[in-house]
């Protein structure tokens, strides 16, 4: 009796193993190494470390700065959501109208303008905005006769954090905008022309056939911006300079680099840095069963 030997075809796992490779080094192996990290206690300019166990985790739990953090990045998503992907999508279909549609192009270009803008210029220009004397913003409430609203809008601590976040959906949207447009454009006409024909009006369609069609779009926009709400960094510190006043505008990254680079505690960093990441992975997930994208209905 005659065997034949299995043939594999080593090909495909050669072709996906450079990429392995890059992951292990540069994604893989640093997430286990921080792990590893927060069971100590060390500096960051010292080869000496100093075991602790779960004191870290234990000290993380107890520490205000990091509920304060959390409930920031809290907002940042929320609000970036309503804004960047939900107000992304309208500004989207408005611009994919009929009546638009000469100049589209133009708009486009003028939305997406900020995204291509260095984040740190960007914060500059606002810390002018948001000046309490000489800013545009008070200047402008007081041209319209509303100069009692005017205040330092970073000085305060129930308005910085809400200064912060309008940063970041200033400069967002257009990104999430864009992607909608491409996710519109790629909608048959001839869903439209039906729903037309049918008698739908502009909110109709928008409901019934562009939403339902861009969906994978948006849970995309969702998860990126979700996830970048508890990453971010730049807008906070750059603007209050390190999560000020007091820590009323913190964020956890903003916490763990203070905690890390400021206070030299590299393993609380290294904590902080693991409940970002399983923030981060376990909404992901939670996003990716609720939307159930790429399955077939």
């Amino acid at each position: 009796m005659v065997r034949f030997k299995k043939r594999y075809n080593l090909a495909p796992y050669l072709f996906i193993l450079p990429a392995l490779l890059m992951l292990a080094v540069f994604i893989y192996y640093p997430i286990i190494q921080n792990f590893i990290y927060s069971f100590f206690r060390f500096s960051a300019f010292s080869p000496t470390k100093t075991f602790v166990g779960l004191d870290n985790f234990k000290n993380l739990l107890e520490d205000s700065v990091v509920r304060t953090g959390l409930v920031n990045n809290v907002r940042y998503a929320v609000i970036s959501v309503i804004f960047q992907v939900f107000g992304g999508l309208v500004v989207a279909a408005i611009l994919e109208d009929k009546l638009l549609r000469r100049v589209a192009p133009l708009l486009r270009v003028i939305y997406f303008m900020p995204v291509v803008i260095s984040i740190s210029v960007i914060c500059f220009l606002f810390t002018f905005v948001y000046h309490p004397t000489v800013g545009l913003l008070n200047k402008f409430l007081e041209l319209i006769g509303l100069k009692s609203l005017a205040k330092p809008w970073l000085g305060l601590p129930n308005t910085a954090p809400f200064a912060v976040i309008a940063v970041s959906q200033w400069q967002s949207i257009g990104y999430i905008m864009l992607l909608f447009v491409v996710a519109i454009q790629k909608i048959p006409q001839e869903l439209m022309e039906a729903a037309e024909i049918d008698g739908a009006g502009r909110f109709r369609r928008f409901f019934s056939v562009t939403l339902p069609q861009v969906k994978e779009t948006l849970f995309v926009t969702t998860l990126i911006t979700v996830t970048g709400a508890f990453l971010v960094f730049n807008e906070p510190y750059i603007l209050t300079r390190g999560g000020g006043p007091g820590t009323s505008s913190i964020t956890l990254a903003v916490h763990m680099y203070l905690s890390g680079f400021f206070r030299d505690n590299m393993g609380y960093a290294s904590t902080i840095a693991i409940v970002i990441f399983l923030i981060t992975a376990v909404l992901g997930v939670l996003q990716a069963t609720l939307f159930r994208t790429g399955k077939d209905e």
